[in-house]
């Protein structure tokens, strides 16, 4: 049997497969059918995917290789910001879904319907989260460990908040309303999008009692700005 080249395989695999868990459940669907269905052959299946699960979560492991090339190629740049770099690296992923809407919808009705598919799905959002935590510390040596965590679980959070808007609607998002988000997100960090302090410009003269706790003083200024 002549088989597609190995992109064009791989989409037709995962359309067959998708398909085939909507109209008869991801449990009842076998292997051998998914092969049938897409027209290639059970050898071809298992080159290109592990498992009946692995065709759900395929695009997500071509995203985080490419999210490390993305990220290794922007630390390579002096004047990156990392911040920055990090939700724009969310932003591409963001783009590779809504390329193709009505497919990521069908793929995330299959995950609402499966526990096994969810729960691989919370494993694959912290990959992404770890993965920016790890690239946050390398890129800004002596950063607080809590502010690249609480930094990259807020990047996912809000990725996956538009996304499931796009995911779980009939009508496409636009990607200007994740970056407006992402840049409220970095100036709540104090972080301009081009990599200077959102607070740069700014000149704040507080008087507090000499013996006053430094906490204190810290929950005042919190409370005031």
């Amino acid at each position: 049997m002549s088989e597609p080249a190995p992109t064009t395989a791989r989409n037709t695999v995962v359309a067959a497969a998708l398909d085939l868990f909507a109209a008869q459940g991801f449990e009842a669907t076998s292997v051998e059918q998914i092969a049938q269905a897409a027209g290639v052959s059970r050898s071809t299946f298992f080159r290109q995917f592990g498992g009946k699960d692995d065709v759900v979560f395929s695009d997500h492991d071509v995203l985080l290789a490419q999210l490390r090339t993305f990220l290794a190629d922007a630390d390579a740049t002096a004047t990156t910001n990392p911040w920055a770099t990090a939700c724009a690296a969310s932003v591409e992923v963001f783009r590779h879904f809504a390329a193709e809407p009505e497919l990521a919808r069908r793929r995330y009705a299959v995950v609402r319907q499966v526990p096994a598919l969810r729960e691989r799905e919370i494993v694959t959002v912290f990959q992404y989260e770890r993965l920016f935590d790890e690239y946050l510390r390398a890129a800004l040596p002596g950063l607080d460990p809590i502010d690249a965590v609480a930094f990259s679980a807020a990047v996912t959070a809000v990725h996956n908040h538009v996304l499931r808007r796009l995911l779980r609607g009939t009508d496409d998002v636009a990607e200007s309303v994740l970056t407006d988000a992402y840049d409220g997100l970095l100036h709540r960090f104090g972080v301009h999008p081009d990599g200077e302090d959102a607070r740069s410009d700014d000149v704040v003269v507080a008087v507090f009692p000499r013996r006053m706790p430094a906490a204190e003083v810290a929950r005042r200024l919190h409370d005031a700005f």
